[in-house]
């Protein structure tokens, strides 16, 4: 009998050990890591010199440190089925200063953060059907032009449920934030329905659709259309003992928006393997109208609503994008793009708009670059690029700022691959820029924010760069 209650509890224990011994996990990750510094003000710590508003448009050389790891789980089907299963989650660390990302912490000023931009489920050609289903928050996002850390034409990134039948893809991103400083059109409304003014979710839904085009084993064409919603607050009964900052502030009515667009993508025969041309062309309207600060992401929307409705129903985005790589030989390889947006928002200024409690924000702007990286591989283990950029903006009425930048950098690749893509990549960097007099007299670059009012820019840095995905 003893025996029995000894066997009894040790099959029915109250706490269940869930050691991870599962083989079924892979891990990707992409990162950069590096040091660099100007002899301003004493050799300070090295800044940007793209313009500003612009991200890495106009070259990433001089980006800071940035981690990402990407665990992925992987689940068995039934023997004999095809499908695929896997749970993917993605972390991602950053400075949110210039302290390098070895001498942050979470709790420094300016210190680390935490993010996780994916964490879904998915289940691939189910049944050997061709049709795949996910669900969950993920970068959901085609080619990039990798010099200028741009994903243009369809950055979907973002938490929501999507579908893929063969060349089909339909999504919907659902887009929520409580951010009272925000220019956007607000993702929150104040709601007084308990007696307490308080900030409630007012979510955009985006909905995406996507169609590839094959014309023949070289060339092919993407459609594609997204629709954006975004309901008004339920509650607008403002109490009568509401301090005078609430009263004054507005919700925002029902909008919406649309994007329709096109990409033409040509292998290049002629060239060598991984040879290739991208055109692209994007339409956006109302509150679909996003894309500016280096992100292509049409819900990010763009200037300030019409002042009398509240609404964004006359604001629109053109952006073209042509991206190229030309593998000429095993000696050289020419990477090449042009990015062009032009963007207004829904107010009938072409400058300084009001919008949300009171700010001013640019209704208008004119932004177009031009770049190109030559990589020269001298040998297996080494290479050398150079990159030239030139890139210009215009907000509102202000004149054109502009930068010209040329970059140098020698660069050790250990497993001697003589490819564009192959990484780890061991650089020192060495960059020279220069502004125009408009650019130079607003201080129209982090670069210039530090430095003062200087034609001339530069940057000396050691950087590392990996991915590892397969």
């Amino acid at each position: 009998m003893f025996l029995f209650f000894i066997s009894s509890f040790n099959g029915f224990s109250q706490i269940n050990y869930e050691y991870a011994k599962s083989k079924n996990l892979n891990i990707g990750s992409y990162g950069r890591v590096g040091v660099g510094w100007s002899f301003d003000n004493g050799g300070a710590v090295g800044r940007k010199l793209n313009l500003n508003n612009m991200g890495s448009i106009g070259g990433r050389l001089e980006e800071q440190d940035y981690l990402e790891l990407a665990p992925n789980l992987t689940f068995n089907p039934q023997k004999g089925d095809s499908t695929e299963i896997h749970v993917q989650i993605r972390l991602a660390v950053y400075s949110t200063s210039l302290t390098t990302i070895g001498n942050s912490t979470t709790s420094s000023v300016g210190g680390l953060t935490f993010a996780m931009p994916e964490i879904y489920a998915e289940a691939r050609n189910i049944r050997g059907s061709g049709l795949n289903i996910w669900i969950g928050s993920r970068f959901y996002r085609g080619a990039d032009a990798h010099i200028a850390d741009h994903f243009y034409f369809n950055d979907h990134s973002g938490q929501g449920v999507g579908v893929e039948y063969k060349k089909s893809r339909l999504s919907t991103i659902f887009v929520a934030s409580v951010d009272t400083t925000s220019t956007l059109p607000p993702y929150f409304y104040l709601n007084f329905k308990t007696g307490t003014p308080s900030a409630a979710l007012s979510q955009r839904t985006v909905f995406v659709g996507e169609h590839d085009f094959d014309i023949d084993e070289n060339n092919s064409i993407t459609a594609l259309a997204e629709y954006h919603h975004m309901e008004e607050g339920e509650d607008h009964t403002i109490p009568e003992d509401a301090n005078p900052d609430v009263s004054d502030a507005e919700n925002f009515p029902t909008d919406y928006g649309y994007v329709l667009g096109v990409r033409y993508h040509r292998n290049l025969k002629k060239l060598m393997p991984g040879s290739f041309n991208d055109f692209t062309l994007r339409y956006g309207g109302g509150i679909a109208n996003g894309g500016d600060g280096g992100l292509s992401k049409t819900w990010l929307t763009f200037g300030a609503p019409d002042e009398n409705t509240l609404r964004y129903k006359n604001a629109y985005s053109v952006a073209l994008v042509n991206h190229s790589v030309f593998n000429f030989s095993d000696n050289y390889t020419l990477n090449a793009y042009v990015i062009y947006t032009n963007s207004k928002g829904g107010a009938a200024s072409n400058n300084l708009a009001p919008t949300y409690f009171e700010q001013e924000v640019y209704n208008k702007k004119i932004d177009f670059t031009v770049g190109t990286r030559h990589q020269f591989y001298l040998k297996d283990y080494f290479l050398l690029l150079a990159e030239l950029h030139y890139s210009q903006r215009k907000d509102g009425t202000n004149p054109y700022a502009s930068m010209t930048k040329l970059s140098f950098a020698p660069v050790l690749v250990p497993t001697g691959q003589r490819d564009f893509w192959a990484r780890p990549h061991l650089r020192f960097v060495a960059s020279l820029a220069y502004y125009n007099d408009f650019a130079k007299e607003t201080l129209y670059s982090p670069y210039l924010q530090f430095a003062g009012e200087k034609q001339w820019g530069y940057y000396f840095g050691f950087k590392a760069e990996w991915w590892l995905w397969k």
